[in-house]
């Protein structure tokens, strides 16, 4: 479920380091591996080839969370969240597009995830405009008690994908999620039609910049310490 606030994220893009100094989250230690990044922090967070990397644990009641990468796409975490309720941590790799749907003339991304059979999650694209009033999530896979937030829309098939559309406010800003309705670990999303068919199908926004394009893992419990691995990703726009 989005419940992200605007304030959060721009407290966690901006002030980061600080917050860092005063997180009460336990923490745990870095998977052993030739990783050439890992962060137990917080808010960890790092560049690597184009991709912003963050552990992004910001939920009440969390757990600890370590996050590694080899590569700005090939990146993962191990999360020990306890099985309670509400969203614990979104660590993701975000690429910046800062461009607007008219003036896009594609969007596309490419995933490849191994995600655990157990615990509740979404690995998601989570898609914002550049003034963070609308959230655009593509969930691509779900396991345990999760959901979106708002009210169904219906079915719709876009993208090179079939999809439950849902509508919804967090309180911040409008969200719209498309959940997938058959759980996939990997392919290829064309993410442009989509804006479109919710700018000029819906007209739910109009013609906004497309700032950050985040690809991660939404966790709301990892008991006992769950493995989350983005064995590749790519984001291409033109």
């Amino acid at each position: 479920m989005a419940t992200r606030t605007l304030a959060r994220r721009i407290t966690m893009a901006l002030t980061a380091p600080a917050l860092a100094l005063g997180a009460t989250v336990s923490l745990t230690s870095a998977p052993a591996s030739a990783a050439v990044w890992s962060s137990c922090d917080q808010w960890g967070s790092t560049t690597l080839n184009g991709y912003t990397l963050y552990n992004d644990i910001w939920g009440s009641g969390a757990g600890s969370q370590c996050i590694w990468a080899n590569s700005g796409t090939n990146w993962g975490v191990n999360a020990n969240h306890p099985n309670t309720g509400g969203i614990k941590a979104y660590p993701n790799a975000k690429k910046v597009i800062n461009k607007s749907i008219t003036s896009l003339g594609s969007l596309s991304s490419s995933y490849n995830v191994s995600v655990p059979s157990s615990g509740a999650y979404n690995t998601s694209y989570d898609i914002w405009d550049t003034g963070y009033k609308y959230e655009i999530m593509l969930w691509m896979n779900k396991t345990g008690a999760v959901g979106p937030l708002g009210t169904s829309q219906g079915t719709l098939t876009l993208g090179g994908h079939t999809w439950t559309v849902y509508k919804g406010n967090n309180g911040s800003n409008d969200v719209f999620s498309f959940v997938r309705t058959s759980n996939s670990s990997s392919g290829t999303v064309s993410i442009l039609p989509i804006l479109k068919w919710i700018k000029d199908t819906k007209g739910w926004f109009g013609n906004v910049t497309v700032g950050d394009l985040q690809f991660g893992f939404e966790i709301t419990s990892s008991s006992g310490g769950l493995n989350f691995t983005v064995n590749s990703e790519s984001v291409s726009s033109s």
